[in-house]
């Protein structure tokens, strides 16, 4: 293998590896071996998934999302963020870019670090979900918005079991075979919440996740606990900011806002793998 140009990005707290790849220089039968091989944290870059542009025929760009154990999924809120800031810094785009997923095409806003994406519209909005309570639930809702979320409210939020609790619904029946995300909210005000996920792909709590945040808003507003814009307090610290509309039951024009970093760029060696 020859080496591979990538950035180090970190969107909120979700750190990603991204790489150029609208030449193919991954082809696209090592995706996921290199991908998983890559993200180990102290044995290589580490990083919570990998992000490769390649062309598309209707947008400015595709891109091919992977978590961290190798597995493509349709959609990352903060990779989606920071993808659109990487191919503004590269020249693929303009500030403004409409780029190609699983989930449908994503549309985002560049300005500066902050970076605004117009996430695909909520579905499957289910309150009450069917599934046991644990100790310290208060109930549990589930939302698709983009990549499927429970969200949980819970009693005492820093105390919280996360990564057990969070296992526990990822792999629980009621989802299988493809699993869920599991996220755990503690409702703060009208316009704010915090927020603490166990990611699947990543099998662990994260610092932040987009799209749960977008969940965490949803399910709570559907409750009329909260009203847009809803500022989602995330494990790391950093604020994630929901916007969207709501005409009864329906979300939609739902943004994902926050800032974006770049870590470092480098060249990944062979022996990395």
């Amino acid at each position: 293998m020859n080496t591979i140009e990538f950035w180090k990005m970190s969107g909120s707290g979700n750190d990603f590896i991204l790489i150029d790849n609208r030449e193919g220089v991954v082809a696209e039968a090592e995706m996921g071996r290199l991908v998983e091989r890559v993200c180990r944290r102290r044995e290589s870059v580490g990083a919570d998934g990998v992000i490769f542009v390649v062309p598309s025929n209707r947008y400015d760009f595709a891109w091919r999302f992977f978590n961290a154990d190798g597995g493509e999924v349709e959609m990352c809120g903060n990779g989606g963020r920071c993808v659109s800031r990487f191919a503004h810094l590269k020249g693929i785009t303009g500030p403004r870019m409409t780029f190609e997923t699983l989930a449908g095409p994503v549309s985002a806003e560049v300005s500066g670090r902050t970076v605004k994406v117009l996430m695909p519209r909520p579905k499957g909005l289910t309150l009450d979900v069917a599934i046991d309570r644990l100790p310290g639930w208060e109930r549990a809702d589930f939302v698709n918005t983009g990549v499927p979320h429970v969200v949980v409210r819970v009693e005492d939020l820093e105390r919280h079991p996360v990564v057990e609790h969070g296992r526990a619904v990822r792999y629980h029946a009621h989802f299988a075979p493809a699993g869920t995300n599991a996220n755990f909210m503690q409702v703060l005000g009208r316009h704010s919440v915090r927020l603490r996920t166990y990611e699947r792909g990543v099998e662990d709590e994260t610092l932040a996740c987009g799209t749960g945040a977008i969940a965490s808003a949803i399910t709570a507003a559907a409750r009329g606990e909260v009203a847009s814009p809803v500022e989602v307090t995330t494990r790391g610290g950093e604020i994630l900011t929901i916007h969207f509309e709501r005409q009864g039951d329906v979300f939609e024009r739902v943004w994902l806002e926050g800032n974006t970093a770049v870590i470092y760029r480098a060249t990944l060696d062979a022996e990395a793998l």
